[in-house]
């Protein structure tokens, strides 16, 4: 989860009293949050770098409070205070206002269609006469970041751009172009750099470089540019130095690129409410006006409210409390989520604000009734109903094999279910179309690309990785392996394989078939083929011709036994022959 680090003494003259750290930490337990830490910038600084680097560093203490992933409207100082004002009913819950200026005076973003294959959304809107201090400011910048690395998934969703407003001119226009053509100087550089140059500028950043993969092999660049050509930004690597923003700024310009709208529009709702409070006219936002490239066109913000209707019986039910309807909107209300009830006490109409993106069904609602009820205060109770838990068949089996396979001198290993695409395919002499593999979006390395389709990979490299303990090795593993299944709903089944590899000077075979025998023994799968098991001769791509032979039991085949290939072998980084099998035991459940 995310964590917020705010001063604590900045926070309590917001909060309007002070607190001792106990209560401060009984607060955060109450409204749903977790007081992490309490330390100060030279305490990091020294943890991490030592106490020389630290000399000098800030002693003011800071306050980490640890925020639910999903509550963006708490990442910011700002929306921290307001949250616990709300709910200590200090305040009421302030109301968002979208200024829609006059015929031609508003902002104006025009999206062309080169964006459709880069980064083809964009919302945007102005936070006019506002007053920044240094603390408002540093809160606004670490918003700003931490919508980054949450909602925006590292910039990959959303990217944000804040402008003064006062240094351009609109209409502003979104579009792509070839590295070549987009040049301009960068934040905080003293020169101008292509588009291709700001790249290798920024390959050895620290903090930019990890940004750098979302366009780099695009063969157009995202770039925002104002009417007279002036470069805001170059989404998602970085703004112009031209625009930006200081303490002084007092017209912000507010720009949101990128490949899901939803996120952009939640993105972009978030920065302005939690600001807007320093506005000449606290709590309201200037629409922008977004255009398409179909000629369509979109005034932003949204700041969308919405009314929910709820049953209070629900509401007492899943919670396990006796509240009153009119009791339990006062508790919402504490929440954020302005309440009343309706009708004749049978639901309690509930306005979600557009701070709240994270409320999206009853259930949510129903979450919070219970945060500000306090769940410690939730009477303990016998469950009404009387069960006895069971061990799952399968894992029963699973666990009864274990034991008996390591009495049978076999080592048990648990490897990664995750693997590369070359482990389970090109290493095994298949084509990874031919395995039904399940691949990873987004595979943060090589290693992990796809689910495993087979154990063996899993245990080859086991072997290799502990070529130098005593021979021979006996490894085995009982686990899940994941296959591509268009018949169920995820699209996807597992099934669980048990596979076991013997490693040494000879190949052993016969000792890999002893252990089938052993298991088939331990199931009460007599050898025969009317009600038992056969083996009969087959090839296999990762098996010695000759020396691969197919397992049947209960009328199909469960797996394979043989002699691993040299190739395999060798691709596997191992030096000696290994025999190997692997069948699927849920047919024996």
């Amino acid at each position: 989860m995310p964590t917020v680090s705010v001063k604590r003494d900045l926070l309590f003259q917001a909060l309007g009293r002070t607190y001792t750290d106990e209560e401060f930490n009984e607060l955060c337990f109450e409204f749903g949050l977790e007081l992490d830490e309490i330390t100060s910038e030279k305490d990091i600084i020294s943890k991490e770098k030592g106490e020389e680097k630290a000399k000098g560093a800030s002693d003011i203490i800071l306050y980490k409070i640890e925020v639910p992933a999903n509550r963006y409207d708490l990442l910011c100082l700002e929306g921290l205070v307001r949250g616990l004002q709300v709910f200590k009913e200090r305040i009421t819950l302030p109301r968002y206002e979208k200024i829609i200026p006059a015929q031609g005076e508003g902002q104006k973003l025009i999206i062309t269609e080169e964006t459709v294959q880069v980064r083809p959304h964009a919302v945007a809107a102005v936070l006019r006469n506002i007053t920044f201090t240094k603390e408002r400011y540093d809160s606004f910048i670490d918003l700003q970041e931490k919508l980054h690395q949450n909602i925006c998934r590292r910039r990959a969703l959303v990217a944000i751009g804040t402008h003064d407003l006062d240094t351009i001119s609109g209409p502003f226009t979104y579009t792509a172009k070839a590295p070549s053509e987009i040049k301009f100087r960068p934040l905080n550089q003293s020169q101008e750099y292509t588009a291709s140059q700001i790249m290798d500028l920024y390959r050895t950043d620290s903090h930019l470089r990890h940004y750098l993969h979302l366009i780099e092999n695009k063969p157009l660049y995202p770039v925002i540019y104002d009417s007279n050509g002036v470069v805001l930004s170059m989404p998602p690597i970085i703004n112009g130095d031209h625009t930006k923003i200081s303490v002084n700024t007092r017209n912000v310009f507010i720009e949101c690129t990128g490949t899901d709208i939803t996120k952009a529009k939640i993105v972009l709702d978030i920065i302005v409410t939690m600001f807007s409070e320093y506005c000449e006219k606290p709590f309201s936002v200037e629409a922008a006006e977004v255009v398409y490239p179909n000629g369509k066109t979109h005034i932003y913000p949204e700041l969308a409210y919405r009314k929910e209707k709820v049953k209070p019986e629900l509401i007492n039910k899943k919670i396990g409390i006796s509240e009153t309807p009119s009791s339990l909107a006062k508790l919402l209300t504490r929440m954020c989520l302005k309440s009343h009830v309706i009708g004749n006490g049978n639901n309690i109409e509930i306005e979600i604000p557009p701070t709240r993106a994270d409320i999206i069904h009853a259930c949510d609602i129903v979450e919070d009734a219970a945060i500000a009820y306090g769940y410690n205060n939730i009477q303990m109770t016998i469950p009404k109903t009387y069960t006895i838990a069971n061990q799952l068949p399968l894992n029963k089996l699973t666990e009864l094999l274990r034991l008996d396979l390591a009495a049978a001198g076999f080592t048990e290993a648990l490897t990664f279910a995750l693997c590369s695409q070359e482990d389970v395919a090109d290493k095994l002499g298949m084509d990874i179309s031919a395995t039904k593999a399940v691949r990873i979006a987004n595979p943060k390395t090589a290693e992990f690309q796809v689910a495993r389709t087979t154990l063996l990979p899993g245990l080859l490299k086991t072997i290799a990785a502990n070529r130098k303990m005593p021979l021979p090795l006996k490894l085995f593993e009982i686990s899940d392996i994941v296959v591509k299944d268009p018949n169920t709903d995820v699209g996807a089944r597992n099934y669980r394989h048990f596979c076991a590899v013997y490693y040494n000077k000879s190949p052993g075979f016969e000792i890999i078939h002893g252990l089938l025998d052993r298991v088939m023994q331990l199931l009460e799968v007599p050898p025969n083929e009317e009600n038992g098991y056969t083996i009969k001769a087959t090839e296999g791509s990762a098996f010695f011709p000759g020396r691969c032979a197919e397992i049947f039991a209960k009328g199909q085949s469960i797996g394979k036994l043989g002699v691993l290939h040299p190739d395999v072998i060798t691709k596997f980084e191992l030096t000696m022959p290994c025999s190997a099998l692997e069948i699927n035991i849920e047919p024996f459940v």
